[in-house]
């Protein structure tokens, strides 16, 4: 039983994974774009841009979640998504967090503007996904009783 929950953990963590890296492209493609589309070298703006990027790695991660890594437990419901829009939320608070405070760190490097936001971006996809696969896992789509998994 235990080797069962060990690997199907496994199995989670690798799909929540290879869904991780098409959101990243997802997202830092959209952060770039915007970057090259509307240049800007003011802070907020530049949060802006990542909350947009943000946005549609979350849907994506949604889609994509719901049906690979988490299928048997995602139930769409209005609780359910209610409880992924919080959390999405949160890891988006720590998105912006970490983007915004590493561009502040970055103001005392001589790193071309490009990659300090990259960087940035890089630092604040890994630890608002961290933080995003913990909440699905235990919010959103948390383990069900096996009379649930009958229903």
């Amino acid at each position: 039983m235990k080797q069962w929950r060990i690997g199907r953990g496994s199995k989670q963590v690798m799909s929540f994974s290879a869904i991780g890296v098409m959101n990243a492209l997802v997202d830092i493609g959209a952060l770039n774009l915007l970057m090259l589309f509307f240049p800007t070298d003011d802070r907020i703006q530049l949060i802006m841009y990542n909350t947009i990027s943000y946005v549609l790695a979350i849907i994506n991660s949604y889609f994509w979640n719901a049906k690979l890594t988490f299928p048997s437990k995602a139930i769409h419901d209005r609780k359910q998504v209610l409880l992924f829009i919080i959390q999405a939320v949160i890891a988006l608070g720590i998105s912006n967090l970490v983007f915004y405070g590493a561009l502040l760190i970055f103001e005392w490097t001589s790193f071309p503007r490009y990659i300090e936001r990259n960087i940035s971006k890089g630092l604040a996809m890994l630890l608002s996904s961290a933080s995003s696969f913990f909440m699905m896992k235990h919010l959103v789509f948390p383990r069900r009783s096996p009379k649930q998994e009958k229903d």
